[in-house]
């Protein structure tokens, strides 16, 4: 367990969802900050400055075959993101790069800047074989630095020409700014879209996702989705038993409300680092509940804090978690939020073999 006094002499930094700055699984030595009278660690609440790192990737559509997602391709612009959900299971993977799932995660950034000449030539190959394109899968696809870098915003016109399948996940109400790209992809079948939407509690949200959108901020980019023609999944993600739990009915009226058509929801899940820097959140912000909502977490995961077999790593297991799904298949169905939908189209898909007067190679 953590130590608590510890966390509660550590200040927070401002606008940043971890408390600490943990070394990475990977490292050999451990840094930990320590205070040697001079109260440094109390009183240093200085805003901490985001980092922004050009990523010069190869590829930019990553493959998987978990059995218990339903897409198997994704394409990520970003590397770490900077809405700093303490929740986020993407965290260790900076790990991979010497860097801290902790606040590294949310303030030292990486783009990559080669995004689109990249998936112009992967799009491009004769032998490619389309299938949905998952986007905001890892790192939120609309974090605030799209705001710059527009990245996404480029990627989806590569996708709109190559009229590729597309599923897009996100917080940020910044998605609104590319209606005019989904919106006739979405009419032509070849695109939906998702929002998560964790706790109706401002409060609560700040402190979990500190430069996300604000919760009604989603309800409305929500409607403006909707209201475009198209098809809104609310994301109940993650649902964290004594914390969030008791609002999964009222969160699945609002989205509806709003034009959600259908609904999900995934279980905490607490992989690597993320185990520590979410117990240290839980002391800092919500200490008279941390040991339940701890428990509650062992409870479904089997005594431990995280369970990575597949298909029970989303849900969990035993009675709150049992409860749980019950208590969203009951609402969803009751909203008409559980009805199958159809596959996107792959069928519309065609390769450019002319950008701009380049040729295409094949390599």
């Amino acid at each position: 367990m953590i130590d608590t006094r510890q966390v509660e002499e550590r200040s927070q930094q401002r606008g940043r969802g971890a408390i600490s700055n943990q070394t990475g699984r990977f490292e050999l030595e451990t840094r930990q900050a320590f205070d040697d009278g001079w109260g440094t660690i109390e009183d240093d609440d200085s805003r901490m400055e985001t980092l922004l790192m050009k990523d010069s990737a190869r590829t930019i559509i990553t493959f998987n075959k978990s059995p218990d997602i339903s897409f198997d391709r994704t394409v990520n612009p970003y590397r770490g993101c900077e809405h700093g959900c303490i929740y986020c299971f993407a965290r260790p993977t900076h790990a991979w790069g010497g860097l801290s799932a902790g606040l590294d995660f949310e303030s030292k950034l990486f783009f990559k800047d080669n995004a689109v000449e990249l998936l112009k030539r992967e799009l491009s190959r004769p032998r490619y074989i389309p299938r949905v394109i998952a986007m905001g899968m890892n790192t939120d696809a609309y974090q605030p630095v799209e705001r710059e870098k527009r990245l996404t915003r480029s990627l989806l016109e590569v996708l709109s020409a190559h009229r590729h399948p597309l599923s897009l996940l996100t917080k940020s109400a910044l998605i609104q700014r590319d209606i005019d790209l989904i919106a006739p992809m979405a009419e032509a079948g070849l695109a939906r879209v998702g929002i998560s939407l964790t706790t109706l509690d401002r409060t609560l949200s700040r402190k979990m996702e500190p430069r996300a959108a604000t919760p009604q901020r989603r309800l409305d980019t929500i409607r403006a989705l909707s209201d475009a023609g198209i098809e809104v999944t609310v994301m109940t993600a993650p649902i964290i038993p004594g914390l969030n739990d008791h609002e999964i009915e009222n969160l699945l009226e609002a989205a509806a409300d709003h034009g959600a058509t259908r609904a999900g929801y995934v279980l905490l899940r607490l992989p690597y680092e993320i185990k520590d820097l979410f117990h240290e959140w839980l002391v800092q912000h919500v200490p008279d509940r941390a040991a339940r909502v701890i428990n509650h977490i062992r409870d479904m995961r089997g005594g431990k804090d995280y369970d990575a077999n597949w298909h029970e790593r989303m849900r969990g297991g035993g009675p709150v978690a049992d409860i749980i799904s019950r208590r969203f298949g009951r609402c969803a169905a009751k909203l008409g939020m559980n009805q199958p939908r159809g596959a996107l189209r792959t069928d519309l898909f065609r390769i450019i073999e002319d950008y701009g007067g380049q040729m295409r190679l094949d390599i």
